[in-house]
């Protein structure tokens, strides 16, 4: 081979590897303020960058709904924490997201508050038809609302729904202006401040309503960038595996507490109600090796039932991908 010919091919072979590098100098992952998780600490101190060799732009978002938008219009190639109905919607709805890791299931930190002057609890709960509500529609919190009012028999064609993300729920219900409210992480807390709820976590899983997030992605880019997301889930299984050890909190609770908007006591007791599966737990028949697909076509089902989307997938078993964490685990 000439001498001509080695450096031509050089120059391309350069050429291709620049134009990779190029395609993914930068990416951007979404993410919740007010929702502290491990993840967090590894945000804040450059471990994403470092394993992935990729700037991050991290922007937040009030709901998965919105999420759900910007990975469809290619504005996020990460969502973390995206909560499963959002995702359940759309992807009934036909967009080409995958889910590639159960980020956090948090069955008490989801929920609906019942106005306090209202004196409604679970044993009054009928007496909620014909009151106005704030739910974040498409979300786990819209998934939890239809659940508990199936279970309590109210109509909730009889209820006055308003779409209001859960801060402005919070406010709304504060000011007197709602009979209920539902929301998760620092929102719902401020709703407690001013309601009850009708079901505690525990008593929700028994009634089999779960409520998890899950790390999503396009499909396209899990396709295209599979070795970098899974670099992506091991710093975060690395994380999350750091928090799990207690002589690792006192230096990362302020951390997260930064990065989250809250302060280290409301964190705290946030991330007491949270629990972080490890890979090996998410990849079982409890998690991603089945039940989640299963979970999602019951979550497709209450949103049918109430008119909110107008079909379901046959199946969700191809919404879920878990090559790029098998892969983590040999990072």
């Amino acid at each position: 081979m000439s001498i001509k010919k080695v450096l031509l091919g050089a120059t391309a072979s350069t050429a291709m590897l620049l134009g990779a590098q190029a395609a993914t100098a930068e990416i951007t992952v979404a993410y919740f303020l007010e929702w502290p998780m491990p993840f967090q600490y590894a945000k804040q101190t450059g471990m994403y960058e470092e394993a992935l060799g990729t700037t991050i732009n991290w922007v937040s978002f009030d709901t998965g709904t919105a999420m759900s938008a910007a990975m469809a219009s290619g504005d996020v190639q990460i969502s973390v924490s995206q909560g499963v109905p959002p995702f359940v919607v759309a992807a009934s709805a036909g967009q080409d997201i995958q889910i590639v890791d159960v980020a956090v299931s948090y069955s008490d930190n989801d929920n609906c508050v019942v106005a306090s002057g209202l004196e409604i609890d679970k044993d009054s709960a009928a007496e909620l038809a014909g009151k106005k509500v704030a739910v974040p529609l498409g979300t786990a919190a819209h998934y939890g609302f239809l659940s508990q009012m199936n279970h309590f028999g109210v109509d909730v064609a009889s209820m006055e729904v308003v779409d209001m993300a859960p801060a402005e729920g919070a406010a709304a219900l504060a000011q007197g202006s709602l009979d209920m409210a539902c929301g998760w992480g620092g929102a719902l807390r401020r709703m407690t401040e001013h309601g009850n709820v009708l079901l505690t976590g525990a008593e929700k899983e028994e009634l089999g309503i779960l409520v998890f997030d899950a790390t999503t992605a396009p499909a396209s880019f899990i396709a295209e960038e599979g070795d970098m997301l899974a670099q992506f889930l091991a710093v975060t299984a690395k994380a999350n595996a750091m928090w799990a050890d207690e002589a690792n909190q006192a230096k990362m609770l302020p951390v997260i507490a930064k990065d989250a908007g809250m302060d280290e006591e409301a964190t705290a007791s946030t991330l007491a109600t949270f629990k972080f599966p490890t890979v090996d737990e998410q990849l079982s028949g409890a998690w991603l090796g089945g039940t989640a697909q299963s979970f999602m076509q019951g979550v497709a089902g209450v949103f049918v039932d109430a008119g909110s989307i107008p079909g379901a997938l046959d199946s969700y078993d191809g919404t879920v991908n878990t090559a790029p964490l098998e892969a983590a685990k040999g990072l």
